[in-house]
């Protein structure tokens, strides 16, 4: 069956689904989006995608294009419309249509596009089972990477070294050699004695709501965290790393820069916090 969006009021086939030539997303990247994992019919922690989207649009001044409930109205329908049990619902925010101009365009209508697809959680799972490669890249992004903008260029240009290097994720690294997060994903190690460690989510990364997550798996099970920067070669003498995020949950990371991490496969610890994520994420029936 087609696929179908909604944009700006209309579900539509998702071939023919279109904005405006001057929309400021297209035009200046004046936008900011969400994606939720849809997994067994649910979608996964809504009540934080939602309230991080409501906190982007704040800072980039964006009025809020609808109620809490009307979007999540929109969204169950895509995901419905697109028989979606497993895979994605993307939000989108712009500011609106209006004469090319930097400066605020003053009373335009935000636009807002929803999207559902469905993805097979086999190859989530492969990966997780057999761990991912990853490269690091120089940060050469803006420093507001709190706000989840469409601005992703830098991201898209790092996520292309990695796929020409055979891996599938590139962690970004500040001057002084500390890890910042993954092109879109957050990044973890687990020391050899058994702490996990994170860049603390201030303005310097995205405040990942699977990471956030994590943190209350973490909490739950009473395992050892420090939210601080870490070093490239902390993450080469790892006795685990991984990534997380809406699209790849926890995922082991076995090799950095072709450094084998620890014994080259998946960690117990890494693997335990996968296991256990749906059960400790918020759930709402799609």
């Amino acid at each position: 069956m087609p696929r179908i969006a909604y944009v700006n009021g209309r579900y539509t086939a998702h071939a023919d689904a279109a904005v405006h030539i001057e929309d400021r997303g297209y035009q200046f990247a004046d936008g900011v989006y969400e994606v939720c994992e849809i997994a067994r019919g649910y979608i996964v922690d809504s009540t934080r995608h939602l309230d991080r989207l409501d906190r982007s649009l704040r800072e980039l001044k964006i009025a809020s294009p609808m109620a809490r409930q009307p979007l999540l109205t929109v969204m169950r329908e895509v995901i419905r419309r697109n028989l979606v049990e497993n895979g994605l619902v993307y939000l989108q925010v712009t500011r609106g249509v209006a004469p090319r101009d930097h400066a605020f365009p003053a009373n335009t209508k935000p636009s807002l596009v929803v999207t559902a697809k469905r993805i097979d959680p086999a190859g989530g799972i492969k990966r997780a089972e057999s761990g991912i490669k990853v490269i690091t890249v120089p940060e050469n992004r803006w420093e507001r990477v709190d706000i989840k903008s469409v601005g992703l260029l830098p991201n898209v240009l790092a996520k292309q070294q990695a796929k020409e290097a055979g891996a599938q994720e590139a962690w970004f690294v500040d001057p002084d050699g500390t890890v910042k997060e993954g092109a879109s994903t957050n990044a973890w190690i687990i020391t050899k004695n058994g702490v996990l460690v994170t860049r603390a989510a201030d303005t310097g990364i995205l405040r990942g709501v699977t990471r956030t997550t994590v943190l209350d798996i973490i909490k739950k099970h009473g395992l050892s965290v420090e939210e601080r920067p870490f070093t490239v070669e902390e993450a080469y003498d790892a006795r685990e790393a991984f990534i997380t995020s809406a699209t790849t949950l926890v995922t082991p990371v076995v090799t950095i820069d072709d450094r084998t991490i620890a014994n080259g496969h998946p960690g117990s610890i890494g693997s335990s916090l996968r296991q256990a994520f749906f059960d400790i994420a918020e759930k709402i029936k799609a």
